[in-house]
């Protein structure tokens, strides 16, 4: 009873992925606690005659046990690889500081959208924070690392559900803005640009938070995974303009957004 509690438990725990699997395994060790009760009722009733292996229960009753030790310990390792597997992946397709998608993971990401028959067209947005090594030089890559968790921290919060957030590398992001238009991809830009001059670090050490700013260039709209690229460096340029005009601003496609 203890190990199918506590199987019927992991489908809603640490097994949600595996749910099928774990339901099923959950039912062959019911059904062998189920057997295992008759025994008992039998032994009480019958007294060790019931214990003949001549009994049609008896029969039963090991050939179950038989079927569970050849079935269960290959599909427990299966189990075991499966999530080192998908635990891999993830590693994989994440940036371990942010925990953000990675570029190999946010292009995998896209495949897959642009694979399924309701993808629309998306517009990229490339963020890059501002003068962010003079941040590592004044205050130490540790606060450096606590700007970028909290640049990622309000990506993820002023997102819309679906859209594809990544750190492509250092100080740069990238959002994937779905389902939207040229309008929405900019207010989407600009309100993360606020949020972020908005926001601040707290240090110990420090009498006040550290304040940083973003810019961001955002491209036109594309199609397919194949046009990442190409986009990319179109929303670099716009990062790049804004760069050279005085960042903390939004730039579209190269040309200023005003």
């Amino acid at each position: 009873m203890a190990m199918t509690l506590t199987l019927l438990y992991g489908v809603r725990t640490f097994a949600r992925d595996l749910r099928i699997e774990m339901v099923v395994f959950a039912l062959l060790i019911g059904g062998l606690g189920v057997l295992n009760a008759m025994k008992l009722m039998k032994i009480i009733e019958l007294g060790l005659p019931a214990l003949d292996m001549s009994s049609i229960f008896q029969k039963v009753f090991y050939i179950y046990m038989s079927f569970l030790a050849t079935v269960l310990p290959p599909c427990v390792i299966w189990l075991v690889l499966c999530r080192l597997t998908d635990d891999l992946r993830a590693l994989a397709a994440h940036d371990p500081l942010t925990r953000l998608l990675n570029r190999r993971g946010l292009m995998e990401a896209l495949e897959q959208y642009f694979r399924s028959r309701t993808a629309v067209a998306a517009y990229l947005l490339i963020v890059d924070v501002d003068h962010f090594k003079g941040i590592n030089d004044t205050y130490g890559h540790k606060v450096g690392d606590l700007i970028l968790s909290r640049v990622a921290q309000v990506l993820k919060a002023c997102a819309r559900q679906g859209d594809l957030i990544c750190r492509l590398g250092g100080e740069e992001f990238v959002v994937i803005a779905l389902d939207t238009d040229k309008a929405g991809a900019l207010q989407l830009a600009e309100r993360i640009r606020d949020a972020i001059e908005q926001g601040e670090v707290l240090q110990s050490g420090l009498q006040q938070g550290i304040r940083c700013t973003v810019t961001v260039g955002v491209s036109d709209r594309f199609s397919s995974a194949q046009a990442f690229d190409e986009r990319l460096q179109e929303a670099d340029t716009a990062l790049y303009w804004g760069k050279t005009h005085g960042r903390n601003r939004v730039e579209w496609g190269g040309v200023p957004a005003a």
